[in-house]
């Protein structure tokens, strides 16, 4: 896999601080339900000065089915769930993450479960698609995504004023080499809906390990709680700074994670153990 952007070095012109917010959700099967949720969420952080804002994976519909999120797949560039989000972007002048929402693919059973990026002026600034599709059987409790979903195949990151932002949804959480692919970043965002099983045994393992290994933040935003089709999301949404430190959480329910991002401090953490120039892979 080749990325997008290729390892350049960070821009000493970037701007000092951005802050950043997580809205974390308990969504539903109907996706007027879960935006009207969404735009709490986006209004509340935005008053807290939030610059960058994520949505969380299945924002906008976790049905009662997997298949229902084809039922509701848009076509790339159209559709309620997009105008939403650019909307939204615009009128409040953020970068908004929509953390991930179904898009058509020429499988008439499947989706590409897609992260959406929009800049300030409401325009698509970037397109992810989960590419690590999750599987899991333990008990009664299982999952297979390739069921519903095909999977992306390219690695995405963009830029903004603070830095490098690279894309990932959830299960993605668990392939470091995926990340180790954007080259440097300031910043990673990992939308998600972590079962509260394997949640609970390695999310936050995992959140921290990817901000040392890489000396960034890490933005993960999470579903978090009992769901209607019964399943149960382990939440813990964070914001975590380079050296692994969290700055805030938010364990179960829907609400906001939000702390500032310091360029010094990733020049602190770069400098003090300069890892990523001694890389040799």
């Amino acid at each position: 896999m080749n990325p997008r952007i290729s390892d350049l070095p960070a821009d000493p012109a970037a701007v000092p601080t951005l802050r950043a917010a997580a809205l974390q959700m308990v969504s539903t099967p109907r996706v007027d339900e879960n935006l009207r949720t969404a735009t709490g969420l986006i209004d509340e952080a935005v008053a807290q000065g939030a610059e960058l804002l994520a949505l969380p994976e299945y924002f906008a519909i976790m049905g009662m089915r997997d298949d229902d999120k084809v039922r509701l797949r848009e076509v790339d560039g159209h559709g309620p769930i997009q105008d939403f989000l650019a909307a939204k972007a615009r009128e409040h002048g953020v970068w908004l993450i929509g953390g991930s929402l179904p898009l058509w693919t020429e499988h008439p059973d499947k989706v590409l479960n897609s992260s959406l990026v929009y800049n300030p002026r409401g325009q698509r600034a970037a397109r992810y698609d989960k590419i690590h599709l999750f599987g899991f059987r333990q008990g009664t409790e299982h999952y297979d995504e390739r069921a519903t979903i095909e999977a992306g195949r390219q690695p995405v990151s963009f830029s903004i004023p603070f830095g490098r932002v690279g894309l990932s949804i959830c299960y993605d959480l668990r392939f470091p080499e995926l990340y180790r692919a954007f080259g440097v970043t300031e910043l990673l965002v990992i939308p998600a809906a972590f079962t509260e099983t394997t949640g609970r045994a390695h999310w936050e393992i995992l959140l921290r390990a990817r901000a040392i290994e890489n000396q960034c933040y890490v933005l993960a935003v999470a579903q978090g709680g009992r769901h209607e089709n019964g399943r149960e999301t382990h939440g813990n949404s964070m914001l975590i700074d380079p050296w692994g430190n969290i700055l805030d959480r938010k364990l179960k329910g829907p609400g906001i994670v939000i702390a500032d991002l310091e360029r010094a401090r990733l020049a602190e953490v770069r400098t003090s153990l300069p890892a990523l120039g001694h890389r040799v892979m």
